[in-house]
Formats: structure tokens, sequence, C-alpha cells
């Protein structure tokens, strides 16, 4: 060594290795120590840092001697800089996950541009025009890194992205955010055209059949070289990192995979190509190891892609596999086969491999479809939130609140139901104590909980409880019932034939009292109570339970009845008819009815009209949820009994308000208008004032419009939303005949009926109040996102002084036209009448800056309600939090001055900070200004929808 190079050694070598911070990428610029500094075990800053850094520097624009912002100059020192952040990549292996997890969509963007650049890909030309198989190795591998890269970036930003906690607002960081944002949309854009060529590249790859090679930090210098120093070695099948072909395709197969199945989504038939695949990934893993260097697969989220793909699209290969249970539950779900569901999520209580997680989405999907309309899935929403409960119970976790809420009201079916899951999900041979003590544990709080001594029987009497529970724990459960209820006399052990002891009277009431409540059998229930008041007279068993409700009408009429015997028949056969016409067990509740209408009628012609009244609205109940669901007229019989009841004038007899809306209800529904408009009796009116109080209603509609209106009161079958429109805006316009004009309704096509009504004093206006009422509901039941409808049900929580529900359904409207406030809210929806009574509704509600804030939404800003309200010292609201929300700058000043002025100095700031922002300024173009309200606008729409919904 010669003293010259000894004496530049041992200077190099008495420099410190760890630059000062601020000068680090200097220092390893000048002084070539890059790859000391990677291979220190815990190199600080770390790989991904230096390269952001690089870039960053590589980068900056230039300023020239005018002063005006030119591109990066393409110097040496920007290309050091360039060269320096691949090689750091270089050292990273080019792992996409790596870089992906800590780099920006926009750094990786150029850091795989530089490397393309780099590996002489030709900038002009397609990726997708050119044949990889004929390409350098270095420069195919450049192709297909950045090609996975952007197939990768479009799934991932698929994914929702939970919002990192804001810090301290500082407007510096958030310019730097919003134009990264912007940068990283505008590369996804492109990225997503792009996205079809990008998976034909990646695509050709897997027909490749020779390794490839990717650059290494080596590759990297000698390309920095000149071009005749080369010597061609970076474009020879040995230079670079190796990369087999089998590591390549399991790769690409992966990520093509992964974008296939997310677009799958829009396009069901493309999940059997990410099905193919995700399956040839894995074998492609089983052939080179998971243990490989250069392929890192994430096999946990690939067995999850897999078993999603088993569901989506199971295979049409029936032998090679049986149909996992997710595949049975998806299958069923599509196919509406809820009950097939229900008995795999049984038979999985005993097997337990489906996730609880799994189990409970399943539900939610199915209580969302519930609760828009779709009533048939009421009984199957409870079924499976039964087998979860029960599942949640053998292992030891908590009730839901949702099973709380589906069992609030207990039947027969649903007790039979819980018990047939609880007997199967248990094998008593082979379960443990614990799970043994939770099951029972369970079914006896089930019985605590329950009113109705019936449903405690049927429990109680199950062989798994008896099972289960042991004699002592039966007789505390009976003990504490009795102490709730006298009337309980609860048998602890069955009483049959087996036992030699006989079996006590009160022991054989309590067996008759529990048939008397199963029972829907007129002889039987008559049987049962002539052995109970042979057994006692001091009892009266219509009391047994506290479901048998009769109308007060009624029951008055019926407990007056002098024999004890008579009177219990009487009430509980009406008790159960009631009961099983309410269930639509229309058979039954027919022949109980019937059974007491011989009864009656041999002591009784009030009773006798009252059963026959009932028997009449059963008869309707029976054609409309039978032949009338086809559109089939109902017998002229039915019609003529319906006319008889409306002019029925016999005196004293007890009359249901129900009967008389259903009938005439039924004869809108079979368009009967003409009976009812022209030839319904005058004494009709006076002698059945629920009658009198619907017609009156149609009898104006009939006059005023001058032809026949099909109008349906409450089984309304045309459902078109103009004619709804329609028929409501009748009734609106009647509504505001009489209210005050502060009060007014709004609703469509009301400029179509007549300005002034004559006979103004005939309207029935309680009646009108009555149907607009049930029109909205109604209405709001076929379609709750028409902004119309929900207008005018906000007018009217508004005029009966209701500003909270007002404004929760004037909120309601305005994100249901306008994509939850994403997009404006369409003048025609929020008119000015509409945002004064929002701002009337804030301001009676004590929230006085959510007034300020409305008051900017008004075409003509209301100054003089804004800063009155702002001088409210006791609003209800988060005031100042609000502040962000105002984009008119007179108020903010007002603002400023008003807390100078009351000392405030914090909330002064807050008000100058608002007031200090740059898209705010008086100065800039309308289209910022509107920009900057339409952003208010929304964020505080949606922040007062999250307070009011």
């Amino acid at each position: 060594m010669s003293a010259e190079a000894a004496d530049r050694e041992a200077a190099t070598s008495s420099r410190p290795c760890t630059p000062p911070q601020t000068c680090w990428f200097e220092f390893l610029l000048e002084e070539s120590l890059l790859e000391k500094h990677l291979r220190k075990p815990c190199p600080d800053p770390a790989p991904v840092q230096l390269i952001v850094q690089f870039l960053e520097q590589a980068s900056k624009p230039s300023v020239n001697e005018q002063n005006q912002v030119q591109p990066p100059p393409d110097n040496k020192r920007n290309r050091i800089l360039k060269l320096l952040a691949l090689k750091v990549a270089a050292h990273l292996k080019w792992d996409l996950d790596i870089l992906e997890k800590s780099l920006s969509v926009p750094v990786l963007n150029m850091l795989l541009n530089e490397l393309l650049c780099i590996s002489k890909v030709p900038s002009g030309t397609k990726h997708v025009d050119m044949d990889l198989a004929t390409l350098p190795p270095t420069t195919a591998m450049a192709i297909l890194l950045y090609n996975r890269w952007a197939i990768r970036t479009i799934v991932q930003s698929s994914f929702p992205v939970k919002q990192a906690k804001p810090g301290p607002p500082q407007l510096s960081v958030m310019n730097q955010m919003q134009q990264e944002k912007e940068l990283t949309e505008n590369i996804l854009k492109v990225l997503k055209e792009q996205a079809a060529d990008s998976i034909l590249v990646l695509e050709a790859a897997l027909k490749l059949n020779k390794d490839l090679y990717v650059h290494t930090m080596r590759t990297l210098d000698l390309l920095a070289m000149e071009p005749g120093m080369v010597n061609g070695e970076t474009e020879s099948s040995t230079a670079g990192l190796k990369i087999k072909t089998e590591e390549m395709q399991c790769q690409v197969c992966y990520d093509l995979g992964a974008a296939y199945f997310q677009q799958g989504s829009t396009n069901s038939a493309v999940y059997e190509n990410a099905r193919e695949k995700f399956f040839r990934t894995k074998e492609l893993i089983a052939e080179i190891g998971s243990l490989s260097l250069h392929c890192t697969i994430d096999e946990k989220r690939l067995a999850g892609y897999c078993q999603a793909c088993d569901v989506l699209v199971p295979s049409s290969d029936s032998t090679s596999q049986q149909l996992t249970p997710y595949s049975q539950v998806h299958i069923c779900l599509r196919s509406g086969n809820y009950q097939e569901v229900i008995q795999i999520f049984i038979e999985d209580n005993l097997t337990f491999s489906l996730p609880v997680q799994f189990r409970q989405s399943v539900l939610r999907e199915l209580f969302q479809k519930a609760q828009q309309g779709n009533e048939a899935l009421d009984e199957i929403c409870f079924k499976i939130c039964a087998c979860n409960t029960v599942r949640d119970i053998m292992e030891g976790r908590t009730i839901s609140v949702q099973f709380n809420q589906l069992f609030l009201r207990p039947n027969k079916e649903k007790i039979d139901f819980l018990l047939e899951v609880c007997s199967r999900s248990v094998n008593l041979e082979k379960a443990s104590d614990s799970l043994k003590g939770n099951m029972a544990a369970f079914l006896k709080n089930v019985c605590l909980g329950l009113e109705d001594l019936q449903y405690v029987f049927m429990i109680s009497s199950h062989e798994l409880f008896i099972t289960l529970l042991k004699d002592e724990e039966r007789k505390l459960l009976v003990d504490q019932m009795r102490k709730r209820s006298p009337r309980v006399n609860l048998c602890i052990k069955p009483v049959t034939s087996f036992y030699d002891i006989p079996a006590s009277a009160s022991v054989n009431i309590g067996q008759l009292e529990h048939q008397l409540i199963l029972s829907v059998d007129p002889w039987r229930i008559r049987q049962i109570l002539i052995e109970l008041h042979g057994m006692t007279s001091e009892r009266q068993f219509w009391t047994v339970s506290n479901k048998w409700e009769v109308p007060s009408v009624y029951s008055t009429v019926i407990l007056g009845i002098k024999d004890s015997l008579t009177r219990d028949l009487v009430y509980i056969l009406m008790a159960k008819g009631l009961h099983c016409s309410t269930v639509k067990d229309f058979s039954h509740a027919k022949q109980l009815f019937a059974a007491c209408l011989e009864l009656v009628t041999e002591f009784s012609p009030k009773l006798r009209q009252v059963m026959l009244n009932e028997m009449l609205l059963l008869d309707i109940h029976t054609h409309e949820a039978g032949m009338g669901q086809s559109g089939e007229r109902p017998p002229s019989d039915l019609i003529s009994r319906v006319r008889g009841y409306l002019e029925m004038r016999l005196p004293d007899i007890p009359l249901r308000q129900v009967i008389a809306e259903e009938c005439v209800a039924f004869m809108l529904n079979w368009r009967e208008n003409e009976y009812l408009m022209l030839q319904v009796p005058a004494l009709l009116l006076q002698s059945n004032p629920y009658v009198k109080k619907i017609l009156g209603v149609f009898e104006v509609a009939r006059r005023n419009v001058k032809k026949y209106i099909y109008i349906m009161y409450i089984h309304t079958k045309d459902s078109e939303p103009l004619v709804l429109s329609i028929i409501l805006s009748l009734f609106v316009k009647l509504h505001n005949v009489r209210e005050d004009i502060v009060n007014d309704i709004t609703a469509e096509h009301i400029s179509i009926w007549p300005s002034s009504i004559p006979n103004l004093q005939s309207v029935d206006f309680e009646a009108v109040a009555i149907t607009v009422k049930e029109l909205v509901r109604y209405t709001l039941s076929i379609n709750p996102n028409n902004h119309s409808w929900l207008i005018i049900q906000a007018d009217i929580y508004f005029a009966t002084n209701q500003y909270s529900a007002a404004l929760h359904y004037y909120l309601q409207a305005g994100a249901v036209c306008s994509d939850f406030f994403n997009k404006a809210v369409p003048p025609d929806v929020y008119t000015d009448q509409v945002i004064k009574r929002m701002i009337k509704c804030c301001s009676l509600l004590n929230c006085h800056t959510q007034v300020a804030i409305l008051c900017q939404f008004l075409r003509e800003i209301d100054y003089k309600t804004a800063f009155k309200s702002l001088q409210e010292q006791n609003s209800h609201d988060a005031m100042d939090s609000y502040y962000d929300y105002i984009w008119d700058v007179t108020i903010l000043e007002y603002l400023t001055y008003l807390h100078h002025k009351r000392g405030e100095t914090d909330k002064r700031q807050i008000a100058i900070k608002a007031i200090g922002q740059t898209e705010l300024n008086a100065s800039n173009p309308e289209e910022v200004l509107q920009l900057a309200a339409q952003r208010r606008k929304k964020k505080f729409l949606q922040a007062m929808a999250k307070l009011y919904f």
C-alpha cells in the first residue's frame, strides 16, 4: 500500500460512522457509506426513511433567477440520490410487503418508475405490448414488480381504512396532507385505468419458463458507470439476484387472485379466476416450501381467500371435496333456504366449526333485511339468534341484548324451538360439567323471566330441564315462582302412572290449568272447566293466564254473567279466539268463536251480536290473508254482511272501533265507493261515530275532486309512489285549510287541488289529521327514503311541537337525497321554509350555535337571527366546537367581537383561527369560496345527523 493510500485510509477510518442528524443524507452521499450504514443491526435512520429522504431531495423543484419554480434539475447530485434510493430498495430485496407498509403511494410510484428507467424499459411503450420472454431478465423483473405493485395498490385502496386520530391542526401539515391525498388519488386513477393491462402483463408472466433476476446494489453500481465499462453484464442471465420461476409465479398468482377477488364484488363470474389463482398459489407454496427467501405469502390470508372462494364458487367436482359449513350457509342464504341455515347452526353447536363472528354476521344480515320490511324473516331472525345464544351460553358468554329483545313476547312456538335447540346442542354423555351447568343456569333464568305459567310448565317439565337440574334446584325454583305469584301450583316431578304416590288435589288443579292454557279445542276447554269447577268453587279460572285479554267494552258484559262456569267459558273462548285471530290461526279462531256464539245465543242477545261482529271481522281477515292476496273479489255474502254491520242500528251493543274501520277499509279496497259515498244512510253516520269520522274525509274529497278517487285507507293495495303522493297531497291540502300558515305542511302535487273548499264547516278536521298521519306512516313503510314524505313527517312533528323528532326527519330527508350529505342537498328539498323550520327547532331546543350556522344556509343570510342566537349564553350545543362549520366571515367577526366583549379569550382565539383559514379569504375566486362553504355544510349536516339520528 502506498503512503498516500495509507494516509487516506487512516483519515477515513478516524471519522465517526454516525453523522450529525441534520446532514446524514449529505454524509452518505459524499462519503459513499450507504452500504456500511445498512449493515448495522438497527440502522438509524431506517432503510425506508432513507428512500423517502433521497427521493424527496431528488424531486425538490428549483427556482431560476426570475424566481420562477422549475422542475427538479437532471444533474449528477439528483441522479446519485435516485440511485441511492434504488440501492436501499435492492438491500430490502424489493420486498413489496415491506415497501408498501412503510412508503406512501406517491413515493413508491416514484421509486418503481426510477427502477423502470434504470432497467432500460422504454418510457413510451406500453408494458402489455412488450414480450417478456425476449427482454433482459432484470428488465422483465422490473416490469413485473411495477405491475404487481399496481394491482396490489388498487386492491388495497378498496379496503376501508381507519382514519388516524388527528392531532392539533397545523396549516402547513394540513396542506401537505391534502397535497399527498390528491396526488395519491391521481395515481390511483391512472393505475385503475391501466389495471386491465397490468393483469394481462402478469398473466403473460405466468407463461415464462425461465428464471428472472432483480437488481442488487452491485448491478445498480455497474449501471451507474459508463456504458462501455459494463460490458453487458447487467443484461446477462447471471447478473443480479436470482428469482426462481416457481417463486415468481407464486407471487404473481397470489396478487392476481387478490385482484380478481376484488373485481368479483361487481362481477361474480370473476371469482372463478380468483379461485384458480389462489389454489395454484397453494400448490406452488407446497413445491417451493414456505421458507423461500424471495416468496413471502401471508398463508393465513391465503387460506381465508381460498375459504371465501369455496363459498362463492363451490367446486363443480362434487367428489373432490365436501362443501364446508361456510359454503353451505352461503348457498342457503343466496337461495333463501333459511331453514337449512338454522339446521347448520344447530349442528354447529356440537362441532363449534363456525366462528361466533361469522354466525353473528349472518344474523345481522337477516336482521337488516327484516327491518327493511321483510316481515317473514322475523321468525327466522329469532331462531338464528336462539341458536347463537345457546352457543354463547355453552362457551360461557353472556346472553345478548338482541336475544332479550326478540324474546320479549314469548309464545309456544318460540319456547318449543328454544328447547329443541338446547336439547340438540348438548351431548349429555360427553358434555363437561361446566357446560351442563351453563345450560341449566340458562334454562332456570329463562323460567324466572317468564310471566305466563304455561311457558314455565313447558320448560320445567322438559326432559333436558329435569336431567340438568337437581331436585333441590327444582324445588328452589318452585319456591321462587310461588313467591312471585300466589296462583302458581307447580308439579316438581311429572305425574304419570310410574309414581305410586297418589296425586294431591292441588297437583291435579295445576295440571288441569296447564292443559287449559295450552288447549284450543273448545269442547276440551269446556270439559276442563267442568272438572275444575267440580274440584273448587272458590277460583275464577278466567284469571289463570294474564295473556288472556278481552276488550274492555266486552269484558264488562261477560263478567256480569252470574254463573261462574259460563262466565269462565265465555271469557276464555273469546280470549283464545281473539289471540288465534291475531296470530292468523284463523281455523282455530273460527272454531272458538262458533262455540262461543252457540253458547251465548241461549241467554244473551247482546253477546250474540258481539260474537257475530267478531266473526265478521274474522271472515274479513281470512279473506284478505287468503284469496284477497291474489285479487279475487270477496263473496257477495261477505259484502252483504259488511253492509249489514255498517247499517246496524241496534242500541246498547258494545262496538269495537277496529271493526268499523276494517269494514270501511274493506269496502274501499274492493271498490265499493259508490255505496260509501252516495248510498250510505244518514242514520249510519249518526249511529256509528267511527264510520262518521272516516267517511267524513272521503265525502270532502269526493265533492272537491268531482271524481272518484280509490283511496285505500289502511290496507292500500296500490303502492305506486305517484298515486300515494297525490292522495297524500289531498289530505295535506285539507289539513292546511284550517291550520295557521306557520304550521302548514308541504307536499308534492298540492297545487292541483282547489285553493278553497266550500262547506268548510262540514269537514271533520280531526279525521283529516288522523288520516294524514296514517297515510304518512304507511307511505314511509313502503319507501322510507322518499324525501318528500320525510319532509311531510317532519312538518307534522313541527306542527305538533315535537322539535327533536322534526329535526330528525328534516335531516333524514336531506341525507337520503345527498348520499348522506356527501353531495349537495337539492334546493327543492332544503327550501328556505325547511331551513327556517330547522332554525326554529334548534332555537327552541336551545342549540343557538346551530341556529347561527343554519342561518348561512338561507338564500339571503339572516344575520339578525344569527347574531341574536349567538348572544344567548345558555346554549345546549357544543358552541365553539361548531365554529369550524361557519364560512361567513361576518358571523365569525361578530363572534370575535362578542367573545372579546365577554372576556372569553380562549373562545375568541378559536374564532380568530377560523377566520384565518386561507380558503375563507374574501379575495379568493368565487368557486373556491363556494367549495369552502359546501365542505362546511357537509360536515355540519353530518355532525347534526349523528346527533339526532
